[in-house]
C-alpha cells in the first residue's frame, strides 16, 4: 500500500513538474510572408486574431519574385525573408511558427499548438504530406514512419529559434528556387536531421495539408463550433493548409472552412461588422449597376421584370444594363422599359440585333461599371433567376464581401448556383456537406470556388485586381466557369449566403415558343412558378378558411384561377381562332359527348390537354374528394374546352345533362365589366348563379341530378372553361 501511494505521489509530482515546464504562450511568434494583402491573407489574420496569435508579417510591399508554384516549384523568397528576420531576433527563448498565409487558417489557439509541439519531443516539427514533391527521386531518402504521412511539407513548421536559425543558415538560393526542396534536402540528410533535431507531424496533429488528403478531412460540428478533423488518424489539426492543387479551393475542405471560428453567427467579417444600409440616407446608398442577361428563351420573363421593379432599393441609385440576346423576349423587355425605365438613374440596352455572344455581353457589362467612377457594385442577374426576397440586394451589400451570391436552388432538386468543390480538372465536385448547405441544415456565409446566375461584385475589384476586359474568357471554359477561374486565380474569394430564403432558378428546358402565352405550358417544368402565376391567391384557403360556397345543392363554388390565367387562356383561344372546333365537333356530338352544341375551342386543339389534365389532378381533384366523400378521381376527361357566348352568336345554352361524373365550369372574365347576363340555372332545384366571378369554378355532378342550362348573355362576350371529368 505504501509502495502504491509512493508511486502515485511521484506520478502526480511529475505531472506538476510537466505543467510547470509547459511552453508559455507569450514565447510563440507566428512568422509569415505576405507581399500582398489578398482575401486569403485577410482570412488568415482574422483567424489568428480570433485565437490570439502574435503574427509578424514579412515582405509587405515587396514584389513577389518567388514563382507561382503552378508551373514550377518556387518559394525561395520566403526563406530569404525568414533568414533575414531571424538574424534580427536575439531572444533565443522564442518559439517560431513559420507558416503560409494566403491559403491557411487556424482552427485552434497557441495553447493547443504548443502542447502538441512539446509532445512531439523534437526541436523542429514540419507539416507532413502523403505525396512527395517536387523531386520524387528523394522518396527513398525519407525516413519511414510507423503510421501516418512520410513526406515533408514546407508550408508550416514550428521550432526553437536557435534550431530554425541553424536550419536556414545555409540558404544561398534564388527567390524562385524551391523552398520545399531546400527543406527536404535538409530533412533527408541524416546528419542535419539529427543536428537540428527535426521531425514531421506525420499524423497531422499540428498541421493539416490538404493536398492528397481531401478525402481524409471532414468538419466536426459541436457546441456551436466547427473543427476540421482528420478521420484517418483521428486528429484535430491546429492549422489547415490548402496547398498544391487544392490552393484554389482551400476554403472548402469538402466543406466550408472560413467560418470555423465564427460558425455560431455565420459571419465572415465579424470583427469589421456588417455595413448597415439602415443608417444611410437613400441618396447615400452605394450606386449599383444591375446587369440583366437574357441568353436563351425563358419562361415567366414578364414576372422577372415585375420582381425587378419590386426590389427594395432606391431606383435612383440603380443603373440598368440589359443584354437581351433572344428576339422572342423583346416585347417583354421593351414593355418594362417603356413603363418603368425612367425610374432608374440610367438604362443601357443591348438587343439581339447586336449578336453579342454571352461572354462578350457579360464582359461589356462589367467594363461599363469599371469605367463608371460612380459605380460601387455590379449586381449580375440572369433572366432565369426567381428573386423572391425583395431585400436581396441590401442583404448582399451588407455582407461587405468581394463577390457574394444569394443561394438559390431549382425546385425539387439539389441543383444550385454554387459549387462546393472542384474536381482535379477544375469542374464540379460534390462536397461533403453540399446537401446540408443546399437544404438549409447548415446556415451561414460560405466561401466557395464557383458561383453563377446571381451575384454581387465590388466595382473596385474591376478597377484593381480584375482589370482584364475579358474576364469571361478562359481556355475552352464556359463564360461562368471562365469568370470564376479568373477570379480564383487572382486570390479573390467568392461567397454564397444561405442565411435567408432568396428564391430559386427556373428550368429553361422544354420551353415552347409556338404559343401566344407560352408560360401556360410550364405546369410540368416549373410547377411552383406556374402556380404563383396562374392559381388564385386564395386557393390554398378554400378549405382552411371556408372560402368554399354552396350556391345550390351539391354545387360548389371556389376560386381557382388568377386574373392573369383567365386572361391568358382567353387570349390564347382567340389567337387560335378556330371556334366550334370544325368537323371534329360534329363527331363529338354524334358520339354523345356533347349533348348540345356550343361555340368552343377544345384543349386538344391547342395542344393543352396534358397540361389541363395536370391542372385538374393537382387543383380540382383534391377539392372534389373533400366535397364528395368516398369519391376519388384520376381527373380523366374526354372533353375540356373553352366556350364563348355572344348575343349575336350563341347567347345561351338549352337545358342538358353533362356527359361526366362531375363538371368544372370556370368563369374566365368578369360579369358587368366584360359582359352582361350569363350564368347557370339548375332546373331540378330551380337555383341560379347569375353573377359568375372571374377565376371561380363551379363544380357539380354531371348526369342524373344536375340538369342545367346556360342563361343568356345579353351584352359583351362571356368565356368559360368547361371540363367533363370521369365520364
Amino acid at each position: 500500500m505504501r509502495l502504491w501511494s509512493s508511486l502515485l505521489f511521484c506520478a502526480l509530482l511529475h505531472l506538476v513538474q510537466c505543467d510547470e515546464q509547459r511552453i508559455r504562450e507569450e514565447r510563440l511568434l507566428v512568422v509569415t510572408v505576405a507581399t500582398k494583402e489578398t482575401d486569403g491573407f485577410a482570412r488568415f489574420m482574422r483567424s489568428a486574431k480570433h485565437f490570439n496569435y502574435t503574427v509578424k508579417v514579412l515582405g509587405r510591399g515587396e514584389k513577389w519574385t518567388g514563382g507561382d508554384y503552378m508551373s514550377a516549384p518556387g518559394g525561395g523568397q520566403k526563406v530569404r525573408l525568414l533568414k533575414a528576420a531571424l538574424d534580427d531576433m536575439k531572444d533565443e527563448d522564442k518559439i517560431i511558427l513559420f507558416i503560409d498565409s494566403f491559403d491557411v487558417i487556424f482552427a485552434s489557439g497557441p495553447k493547443e499548438l504548443l502542447k502538441k509541439f512539446q509532445q512531439a519531443r523534437h526541436k523542429v516539427v514540419f507539416s507532413s504530406e502523403s505525396l512527395i514533391w517536387p523531386d520524387r527521386h528523394l522518396q527513398d531518402k525519407h525516413p519511414h514512419v510507423r503510421e501516418g504521412n512520410r513526406f515533408l511539407g514546407s508550408g508550416a513548421f514550428i521550432g526553437h529559434l536557435a534550431n530554425i536559425k541553424e536550419m536556414v543558415s545555409d540558404w544561398t538560393g534564388e527567390d524562385d528556387d524551391s523552398d520545399q526542396l531546400f527543406f527536404t534536402n535538409i530533412f533527408t540528410d541524416p546528419a542535419k536531421r539529427k543536428s537540428i533535431n527535426i521531425t514531421i507531424d506525420s499524423k497531422c496533429r499540428l498541421f493539416q495539408n490538404l493536398h492528397g488528403a481531401l478525402d481524409e478531412v471532414v468538419l466536426k460540428f459541436e457546441d456551436g463550433r466547427v473543427r476540421a478533423r482528420n478521420v484517418l488518424y483521428d486528429t484535430l489539426p491546429v492549422a489547415v493548409h490548402g496547398n498544391g492543387p487544392t490552393k484554389l479551393q482551400v476554403n472548402y475542405l469538402g466543406n466550408y472552412i472560413p467560418n470555423t471560428w465564427t460558425f455560431e453567427t455565420g459571419c465572415t467579417v465579424c470583427e469589421e461588422g456588417l455595413r448597415s444600409l439602415a443608417a444611410l440616407k437613400e441618396s447615400e446608398y452605394p450606386l449599383v449597376m444591375v446587369g440583366v442577361f437574357i441568353q436563351q428563351p425563358t419562361p415567366f420573363v414578364a414576372v422577372f421584370f415585375e420582381r425587378l421593379l419590386k426590389l427594395q432599393y432606391p431606383k435612383n441609385r440603380l443603373k440598368l444594363f440589359i443584354s437581351n440576346q433572344e428576339a422572342h423576349h423583346e416585347p417583354q423587355v421593351h414593355a418594362f422599359l417603356q413603363d418603368h425605365g425612367s425610374l432608374y438613374q440610367d438604362v443601357k440596352l443591348i438587343g439581339p440585333e447586336e449578336q453579342l455572344k454571352e461572354a462578350a455581353s457579360r464582359n461589356l457589362g462589367f467594363d461599363m461599371c469599371r469605367k463608371d467612377e460612380d459605380c460601387d457594385y455590379f449586381f449580375s442577374l440572369d433572366i432565369e433567376v426567381v428573386l423572391k426576397n425583395e431585400n436581396t440586394l441590401k442583404i448582399l451589400i451588407e455582407q461587405n464581401l468581394p463577390v457574394v451570391a444569394p443561394m438559390i436552388t431549382r425546385v425539387g432538386r439539389l441543383w444550385s448556383n454554387f459549387w462546393g468543390a472542384l474536381s482535379a480538372d477544375g469542374y464540379y465536385a460534390r462536397s461533403e456537406d453540399y446537401v446540408d448547405i443546399v437544404q438549409g441544415r447548415r446556415v451561414g456565409v460560405w466561401n466557395v470556388p464557383y458561383v453563377s446566375s446571381v451575384y454581387l461584385l465590388r466595382a473596385s475589384l474591376l478597377r484593381s485586381d480584375l482589370p482584364d476586359v475579358e474576364l469571361f474568357n478562359a481556355h475552352n471554359l464556359d463564360p461562368d466557369m471562365a469568370f470564376c477561374h479568373n477570379v480564383r486565380s487572382k486570390g479573390i474569394f467568392m461567397y454564397v449566403a444561405n442565411t435567408h430564403s432568396f428564391g430559386r432558378i427556373l428550368s429553361t428546358e422544354n420551353y415552347q415558343m409556338n404559343h401566344l402565352h407560352n408560360d401556360l405550358w410550364q405546369i410540368f417544368e416549373n410547377p411552383v412558378d406556374w402556380e404563383e402565376r396562374y392559381i388564385h391567391e386564395n386557393y390554398s384557403h378554400i378549405l382552411k378558411d371556408k372560402l368554399m360556397e354552396t350556391p345550390c345543392p351539391d354545387v360548389y363554388w371556389f376560386p381557382v384561377f388568377s386574373d392573369v390565367a383567365c386572361n391568358h387562356i382567353v387570349e390564347e383561344m382567340e389567337n387560335f381562332g378556330e371556334w366550334s372546333g370544325g368537323g371534329n365537333r360534329d363527331e363529338r356530338i354524334q358520339g354523345g359527348y356533347e349533348n348540345v352544341p356550343t361555340i368552343d375551342i377544345h384543349m386538344n386543339q391547342v395542344n393543352y390537354e396534358k397540361e389541363w389534365q395536370k391542372f385538374l389532378l393537382e387543383y380540382i381533384a383534391p377539392v372534389t374528394e373533400k366535397m364528395f366523400p368516398g369519391y376519388y378521381t384520376r381527373a380523366q376527361f374526354d372533353l375540356a374546352f373553352v366556350v364563348r357566348y355572344k348575343p349575336d352568336e350563341q347567347p345561351a345554352l338549352r337545358p342538358h345533362h353533362d356527359a361526366s361524373t362531375f363538371t368544372i365550369n370556370i368563369a374566365l372574365n368578369q360579369v358587368g365589366l366584360d359582359f352582361q347576363g350569363g350564368g347557370c340555372r339548375f332546373l331540378r332545384y330551380d337555383c341560379s348563379i347569375t353573377s359568375p366571378r372571374k377565376g371561380w369554378a363551379l363544380m357539380h355532378p354531371g348526369r342524373l341530378t344536375h340538369y342545367h342550362e346556360g342563361l343568356p348573355t345579353t351584352a359583351g362576350v362571356r368565356y368559360i372553361a368547361v371540363s367533363f371529368v370521369d365520364p
